[in-house]
């Protein structure tokens, strides 16, 4: 029996979990997600709606023609990828630096048995 054993039953991954999950770490590491998924979505759902809104009612702007046969409709389009990979790069870059290292601690602290519950 080791010197740290406080004799309790032992814990389960669902207490671990929930202690975890209550941890100031894990608080701060949701509201660091939150803070970038929910603008984020917002910024790119009314961009597609705007996208949407354009092909639906503004007919002749869309078909404004650019160059060639490539029109206004068409670079939209082809804009709502870029957009989405603009934000997948963007996301990628924001958990590297904000998210990823909180995420670390707090998976070192589960498995060294050192999760904190919140103050």
């Amino acid at each position: 029996m080791s010197t740290t054993d406080t004799g309790g039953p032992p814990e389960t991954s669902e207490t671990i979990w929930e202690r975890a999950h209550e941890s100031t770490e894990f608080r701060e590491l949701r509201s660091r997600l939150r803070r970038f998924v929910f603008p984020m979505t917002a910024v790119f759902l009314l961009w597609y709606l705007l996208y949407v809104l354009l092909a639906d009612y503004a007919h002749e702007f869309m078909s404004t023609k650019v160059f060639g046969n490539i029109n206004i409709g068409l670079i939209f389009g082809l804009l709502q990828f870029v957009s989405t990979f603009v934000i997948t790069g963007l996301y990628v870059r924001y958990a590297n630096r904000k998210l990823d290292p909180v995420a670390e601690k707090i998976r070192e602290d589960i498995e060294n048995g050192a999760v904190k519950e919140h103050e």
